[in-house]
């Protein structure tokens, strides 16, 4: 049965943009381009530790066998849960079963009818979809830029002292993911508090990045009892799948009762909550690895500006690198150009980045070598002077 013409159209037009998105083909080329920063998704000890977690608890069950609240909790779950609060210095830890569950529970139950978000105008998709299915007005501000935001809490201050008062939210990224920049923390936590505001950050890409343990960089900046709700992404840093929002007690028990994304949803299963688990104590006791990471970002960075390459790139000490190539066309040749020669990098097209914003992001990880880093950017030399 034919698309109907309306859906066909929208395919064409991609086409025509040379921005139709396909499923790629699995190859063997030098890993620039995965969001396993620090390689637990390959990590054999991981592995087989989850397995014998699982045996030494004789739990032998595929599945949650439903939803959280139905049958699917298993004892678990609390057991991650009560590890990653701990971890993370929060009062209370929530499994979801992705970072866009997260998000889109969290924000589509948590912000009311009366309430207003003021989100950075580069926050992740997950983020505005929740947004866009709450009842709250939403505003953004121009991208990491604290003067913008404080006018924006300036003009919609008085609405908290309404006979039916507002909540104010203030929605950032510690780590942007088309980016790889990251927001001033510590400012918007002043303003948070200098305007009675819920300030609520996602740690997806800091993760297993930032902090002497990969903590996340709310926490390695000792900020953590500021913040109204983190929301941490395991598909990344951890190198499995699921997510956890951070806070209070009392926020934990709002989602479990509110966020419709968790209570409709079947849970995970037993050896994923186990992975989870077991990635979070590699954690706490691989510091090698985050150091190893730390080392090439530093690396990269160096290289970037040794070859001149760093006007071109967007400021970013994480573990994004991203080189601003306008064009579709000419983003994917170079793209191509550099998967011929072994490195696997990906463009950013737009409509994913704005039309003029398109890039080549560079994933860094902490096992690649200070050789394929030097060897990728001399590639890249030559292909854009």
């Amino acid at each position: 049965m034919e698309l109907p013409k309306s859906l066909q159209a929208k395919l064409q037009q991609r086409q025509a943009n040379n921005a139709l998105r396909q499923l790629p083909e699995a190859k063997s080329l030098v890993d620039f381009a995965s969001n396993d920063y620090i390689g637990f998704a390959h990590n054999e000890n991981l592995f087989h530790q989850t397995h014998q977690y699982l045996l030494a608890h004789n739990i032998k069950t595929n599945g949650a066998t439903g939803s959280r609240l139905i049958s699917g909790n298993h004892p678990l779950y609390e057991v991650a849960e009560n590890y990653i609060a701990q971890f993370h210095q929060a009062e209370a830890a929530l499994i979801f079963n992705s970072g866009y569950d997260a998000n889109v529970g969290f924000f589509s139950s948590v912000s009311q009818r009366n309430d207003i978000i003021l989100y950075d105008e580069l926050c992740h998709a997950s983020i505005r979809d929740g947004i866009q299915m709450s009842r709250a007005k939403a505003y953004k501000f121009q991208h990491n830029d604290t003067e913008d935001l404080e006018k924006l809490l300036l003009k919609f201050e008085p609405a908290t002292r309404n006979p039916q008062p507002a909540t104010i939210y203030i929605v950032t990224e510690s780590v942007f993911s088309m980016d790889g920049d990251s927001p001033n923390i510590a400012a918007l936590t002043q303003l948070a508090k200098k305007y009675n505001a819920y300030l609520v950050v996602d740690e997806a890409h800091a993760l297993g990045v930032f902090g002497e343990q990969g903590e996340g960089l709310v926490q390695s900046s000792e900020l953590q009892d500021q913040v109204f709700a983190r929301i941490m992404t395991f598909g990344k840093g951890l190198g499995c799948h699921g997510a956890a929002i951070l806070g209070s007690a009392e926020l934990k028990s709002y989602l479990v009762n509110f966020a419709r994304s968790f209570i409709y949803t079947t849970g995970l299963s037993p050896h994923s909550v186990a992975t989870i688990l077991v990635a979070y104590q590699h954690l706490a006791k691989e510091k090698e690895t985050v150091t190893s990471l730390k080392n090439n970002i530093i690396f990269f960075n160096q290289e970037k500006l040794r070859l001149g390459l760093k006007p071109m790139f967007v400021y970013s000490k994480s573990a994004i690198q991203s080189a601003i190539i306008p064009g579709n066309d000419t983003v994917k040749n170079i793209a191509t150009q550099l998967q011929q020669q072994g490195f696997d990098v990906k463009p950013i097209l737009s409509p994913t980045v704005p039309e003029g914003q398109e890039r080549l992001r560079f994933c860094l990880h902490s096992y690649n070598s200070q050789a394929e880093i030097s060897n990728v950017l001399e590639l890249l030399s030559t292909f854009v002077f």
